[in-house]
């Protein structure tokens, strides 16, 4: 089960943004934050060509899991700024109660043009996009991780009232060769603040 199959939901709109899918036309405009030094060191894999980013990236499981963020401006024009994974999961569950875990939750990642950061769209992106995790989507829990050393990345979870349910010290090896720490969030559908749309 991917978000996507729920493509009633889809775009999703806020004050300033537009979230959707993200299609194969898309996935160059993608490239030209994440092959950014300061964006890529973040990230689990950071292919250092177009093709192979875009190999990567057109494999359509994954492609299914991402969503682009656009900015869009008073006359409609849409521009991309950053995207957003939502992997929907399955929980854990004894043998007994195993098919009552069955995507359950989701996974987010992040990814956003370091151009565009400090005015508050990472927030709200991430918000609109949890709204629709435990709204139309039913979900019960979204988590997300990141290194301890990304701090704009656990900063944000923390603003959006997500909860630190992990910190590892050393467990995962950077491509740098250095063993970082890891940070692990999550929040469940009952502690997430019901807005007016």
């Amino acid at each position: 089960m991917t978000a996507t199959l729920h493509a009633d939901v889809w775009p999703v709109r806020t004050e300033r943004l537009q979230i959707r899918p993200l299609t194969a036309s898309d996935v160059d405009a993608m490239w030209a934050w994440r092959q950014l030094p300061a964006v890529n060191r973040w990230l689990g894999l950071a292919p250092d060509t177009i093709e192979a980013f875009r190999e990567r990236y057109l494999d359509p499981e994954r492609l299914a899991s991402m969503h682009l963020v656009e900015l869009v401006a008073e006359n409609g024009a849409a521009t991309p700024i950053g995207d957003i994974m939502i992997r929907i999961g399955d929980g854990w569950g004894q043998l007994e109660v195993a098919d009552r875990v069955e995507g359950v939750e989701a996974e987010l990642g992040w990814v956003l043009d370091p151009g565009y950061t400090g005015r508050g769209y990472a927030t709200e992106a991430i918000r609109a996009v949890i709204d629709v995790c435990f709204g139309p989507l039913g979900l019960r829990r979204v988590h997300a991780g990141c290194f301890a050393d990304n701090e704009p990345s656990w900063r944000l979870m923390e603003r959006l009232g997500m909860r630190r349910e992990e910190f590892s010290r050393k467990t995962a090896l950077h491509r740098s060769g250095e063993w970082l720490d890891g940070m692990n969030y999550g929040i469940l559908a009952e502690e997430w603040p019901v807005r007016d749309s």
